[in-house]
């Protein structure tokens, strides 16, 4: 019996997609080289756009002619997933999983049980060891959730308030992976990771639930005393308690590698604030600037969402000033997307769909001159 995985999404969906593939290992499973050899289809949600979430109604068309090939081919949905679209999407899927149940994943397979996908305080299938299918960076998530109300965002919604793992668990699976020589049955990652990525929704709200003094700051310290040729990286960060301290421990720390992600979200005050971002430009600035002072040599990059509800076209230029100003190495430029649940899906979705492609480009533009 073989299985594929089809993730979409961010770095946090591809961690989990390793998790998946240990639990299904565990079953008998075998990964497939292609989704037509696959008795097994799993599908890894986000719905953070709805562009994402069209391509998982857009799945249905290929299930049913891979159904016709192997009948006894069956579906799972797993991952991010908004409660307007679990119902609709029930009549594509034989299997709807939470991914916070997914020690638990063998008996409902065995059992063909449907698990309706309630938040709970618990991330323990962060502790199930991951096939790593990367052989140069690997994915350690730090945290689940997010306790920050942002108007347009829909993570706590379908992953919850913020729960972060215990520090002695992060520091376990980091030195397990930069080893030289693990197990190549087990894990891709033969040689030892090369890459650390830190996942969280706000990796700086990282505070150890063994060891409340741990703080993300101290938790880089620790790793960065782990032995081994290797790099840490992290994603992502809020703005608004990016502290001196952290500045300072990623100045100190060799193993950081000099690039960072800030997201900003939008140029202008009042679309901070419209969006809950509670900081504003003029504080970003100086964020940004304390952070080039003490690591001139960073490469910084920022995510953006052009469009949002209300946002006029002056507004939007403040957000092209502050790009021509900070000099982002790179940015992730996004369209802004109503997503039901959320704050903003009260605000009626004002800016033509052109008009954001028109700012999207510009954005672009400034960034790809500087490339």
């Amino acid at each position: 019996m073989k299985y594929f995985i089809i993730t979409f999404g961010c770095q946090m969906n591809k961690s989990d997609s390793e998790r998946i593939s240990t639990i299904l290992e565990k079953k008998g499973y075998q990964p497939a080289s292609n989704i037509n050899e696959a008795d097994l289809i799993v599908a890894n949600m986000c719905s953070v756009r709805q562009s994402a979430v069209d391509r998982v109604y857009g799945l249905s068309p290929k299930f049913k002619k891979l159904k016709e090939k192997n009948k006894k081919l069956k579906t799972i949905l797993t991952g991010c997933i908004l409660k307007e679209d679990r119902k609709k999407l029930k009549n594509i899927f034989e299997l709807i999983l939470d991914i916070k149940d997914l020690p638990n994943w063998s008996k409902n397979l065995q059992y063909h049980r449907l698990v309706c996908g309630t938040i709970s305080g618990s991330i323990n299938y962060l502790n199930i060891p991951p096939k790593y299918r990367n052989n140069f960076s690997a994915f350690v998530p730090i945290s689940n959730g997010c306790n920050w109300a942002c108007t347009y965002c829909v993570v706590p919604l379908v992953r919850g308030p913020l729960f972060c793992r215990n520090h002695e668990e992060i520091l376990e699976e980091v030195e397990n992976v930069v080893k030289k020589e693990l197990n190549p049955i087990r894990n891709k990652i033969s040689n030892g990771a090369r890459e650390i990525w830190l996942l969280g929704q706000n990796v700086n709200d990282y505070q150890s639930p063994t060891d409340p003094s741990i703080n993300f700051a101290k938790l880089l310290k620790m790793i960065n005393d782990i032995p081994g040729n290797f790099k840490v990286l992290f994603t992502s960060p809020h703005p608004k308690n990016f502290s001196d301290e952290l500045i300072e421990t990623l100045a100190q720390c060799e193993k950081f590698g000099r690039y960072l992600n800030l997201p900003v979200q939008s140029g202008d005050n009042k679309i901070l604030k419209k969006m809950n971002r509670p900081y504003t430009i003029e504080q970003y600035k100086n964020l940004v600037k304390k952070i080039r002072e003490k690591i001139p040599d960073i490469n910084l990059s920022t995510d953006v969402i052009v469009g949002f509800p209300g946002e006029t076209k002056k507004q939007f230029g403040n957000t092209v000033k502050l790009f021509k100003g900070i000099k982002f190495n790179l940015a992730y430029i996004s369209k802004y997307s109503p997503r039901p649940g959320t704050a903003a899906f009260q605000t009626k979705d004002n800016v033509p769909l052109q008009e954001k492609k028109r700012r999207e480009k510009i954005l672009r533009d400034i960034i790809n001159t500087r490339c």
